[in-house]
């Protein structure tokens, strides 16, 4: 049995790419829940995305623990595709085989349960990276942006929170953090 690369807790923010039709890997975001003693871990996906219908139609791809905000950033609210599986920032990663466990309506939007079980994994960095509060404000960014259009949710409450993560990424943040502030201002058309 292959054990992830990495301790897993509460949801961990990891990028995920995925085979597409076309040969290339869409890099998505990709929130991964912790198990419980001996479960395989979980992810939900949100809509029709690349991510969801490449698990269905591969049934895997490579879960990737990045400490690159820009990278986080760019995956969380844009299509990109990359030639390769792993990309350059992963410290670690793991290759996943995954099975399809529900389908629910989450307000409107389709929602569908994973289980990622790892059949291969690599550390690639093992010298200690910090993650500042920018990188977590960067996060809580992309999350507020890929909810701006759900009726589920306040957009105005949503713009809020951006500007405020977008001051701690400001005031907390390293010069990656700046840059992937303003990759969210551009991906997302924000003006808040």
């Amino acid at each position: 049995m292959v054990e992830w690369p990495v301790d897993l807790s509460g949801v961990t923010e990891t990028v995920v790419t995925t085979r597409g039709p076309n040969g290339l890997w869409n890099v998505a975001a990709l929130g991964l829940h912790s198990p419980a003693e001996g479960d395989p871990a979980t992810a939900t996906t949100w809509g029709n995305t690349r991510t969801r219908r490449n698990f269905h139609r591969e049934g895997g791809g490579y879960v990737q623990f990045v400490a690159d905000p820009v990278d986080f950033a760019e995956a969380a609210l844009s299509i990109r595709e990359a030639a390769d599986p792993v990309l350059d920032s992963a410290d670690a990663w793991a290759r996943v085989e995954v099975t399809h466990v529900a389908t629910n309506d989450d307000a409107g939007t389709r929602t569908e349960q994973w289980e990622l079980r790892p059949v291969e994994s690599e550390v690639r960095r093992t010298a200690p990276r910090t993650i500042d509060r920018g990188f977590a404000a960067v996060v809580e960014m992309t999350v507020a942006v890929s909810r701006l259009d759900v009726d589920a949710y306040d957009a105005e409450t949503l713009r809020e929170r951006l500007r405020y993560f977008e001051g701690v990424a400001e005031t907390c943040g390293g010069e990656r953090e700046r840059v992937a502030v303003e990759r969210v201002r551009e991906l997302a058309d924000g003006d808040w």
